[in-house]
């Protein structure tokens, strides 16, 4: 994100509020940090595994724990930042109908599948 305002305007009726923006920022950031942290860990239970040392696969234990955390906390930002972006976009896009999928309050659009005759 380059800090152009206009990278945000066109989505509902107006622009992104800038605070939106960076605590989208952060969190984008805390995800990036977790994954880049994963391949760490990833990398280092390759090595114990191929190693096949005693001690290294039972340290391994650990560390796939710490992986599966990670994951589990990434899955938890992402559905932080899905919630905050259906608000903001409920926010900004009050009273537009010009849209063709209507965002509902639970975060789902309104669109309806079309089935073949």
């Amino acid at each position: 994100m380059d800090g152009d305002s206009d990278t945000y305007s066109g989505l509902g009726t107006g622009e992104i509020d800038s605070k939106v923006v960076q605590t989208f920022q952060k969190s984008f950031v805390q995800v990036q940090n977790i994954l880049d942290q994963n391949r760490l860990l990833i990398n280092e239970i390759n090595q114990n595994h191929e190693s096949k040392i005693p001690h290294n696969l039972t340290r391994n234990v650990g560390l796939i724990r710490e992986l599966n955390n990670n994951i589990r906390r990434v899955v938890d930002l992402y559905g932080d930042l899905s919630s905050s972006f259906t608000k903001s976009m409920d926010a900004t896009s009050e009273g537009d109908s010009s849209s063709g999928a209507a965002m509902k309050s639970d975060g789902k659009t309104g669109h309806k599948r079309n089935r073949p005759a």
